[in-house]
């Protein structure tokens, strides 16, 4: 697998980390979180040579789905979200964009996804892992041949996603890094919606002994 990522700068001043995960052999390409920035990701798929097979959103807010409908018209794909944040797509009280960005953004999903379908690309194999708290619907991508979790806004190095916007919670998010995510192999990258990447491992201490991250 080809990773590549970008950090797309929005409207929150914080950028939103965008996947790009390529199949060597099919060719078969998927987006996470388009934020923006369209014609670069369209570029990056095109140095590949790759086909873009899905468009895969974490969640519905504002700053991780913006560049969707023209990456779309560009590349084409299937818009992919979870059962339960598929509607906030479409509901500015959820998605929040009058908040984050200057336009208003209405998406319809191709396919709503649920807990542990499985999606490929080529030979590659990856697990949707139902993970609410910072929305309803958040969910985060594991592919155990390749070691790595895209955790969108629930899990970030040293620290978890936001629970006070709408259909956020506190107790379901710690259950979901707990419960869900904390129980991947310990050398599995972490891939957040924000900021740096992390490891399992390097994250228990904080959720399973109430230790700080010191670096």
């Amino acid at each position: 697998m080809i990773l590549k990522e970008l950090k797309i700068n929005t409207w929150i001043g914080d950028p939103t980390n965008c996947y790009i995960l390529f199949d060597e052999k099919s060719k078969e390409t998927m987006v996470i979180d388009p934020a923006g920035e369209a014609e670069k990701i369209e570029e990056l798929i095109n140095i590949l040579n790759g086909k873009l097979k899905y468009i895969y959103l974490t969640h519905c807010h504002g700053d991780h789905i913006s560049g969707v409908t023209e990456l779309k018209q560009r590349c084409g794909g299937k818009i992919l979200i979870h059962y339960d944040d598929a509607d906030g797509l479409n509901n500015v009280e959820i998605n929040l964009t009058p908040y984050m960005m200057e336009k208003h953004i209405e998406l319809e999903a191709d396919s709503r996804i649920e807990d542990n379908d499985l999606i490929h690309l080529g030979d590659l194999e990856f697990k949707v892992i139902h993970t609410p708290g910072h929305t309803r619907g958040g969910t985060s991508l594991y592919c155990q041949k390749e070691a790595c979790v895209f955790t969108g806004d629930t899990l970030f190095r040293g620290t978890w996603g936001r629970t006070d916007c709408p259909t956020g919670s506190l107790e379901e998010i710690m259950n979901s890094i707990i419960n869900k995510l904390l129980i991947l192999p310990d050398d599995t990258i972490c891939y957040p919606g924000h900021g740096l990447s992390t490891k399992i491992r390097d994250e228990k201490p904080i959720y399973l002994e109430l230790k700080p991250k010191l670096i």
